[in-house]
C-alpha cells in the first residue's frame, strides 16, 4: 500500500518518512451492526501513520479516487 508525504516538500528531506497511507478497500458490506445496519467499504481511504507501524488515525473515506483521498489528508 503506498504511502505519501502530506506536504510534499518533504519528500526531497531525506530524513523525512511518508506519513499517510492511501489504499483502496473493496469489501461491498459487512455485517449488520447492533443497530440492524449494514454497511459499504468500496473505496480509496486514507490513514495517518509511518511504514511498518501501526496507524496514528482512524482510516478516512471513502473517496472515489487515490488522488481525491490523498487530496483531503494533506488539507490537514
Amino acid at each position: 500500500m503506498p504511502y505519501f508525504y502530506t506536504d510534499p516538500e518533504r519528500e526531497s528531506d531525506p530524513h523525512a518518512l511518508p506519513n499517510v497511507e492511501v489504499f483502496h478497500a473493496d469489501r461491498k458490506t459487512c455485517d449488520e451492526d447492533v443497530f440492524g445496519e449494514s454497511f459499504t467499504f468500496v473505496g480509496f481511504y486514507y490513514a495517518f501513520g509511518f511504514p511498518g507501524c501501526l496507524w496514528d488515525s482512524d482510516p478516512v473515506g471513502p473517496f472515489d479516487t487515490e488522488a481525491k483521498a490523498l487530496a483531503e489528508a494533506r488539507k490537514l
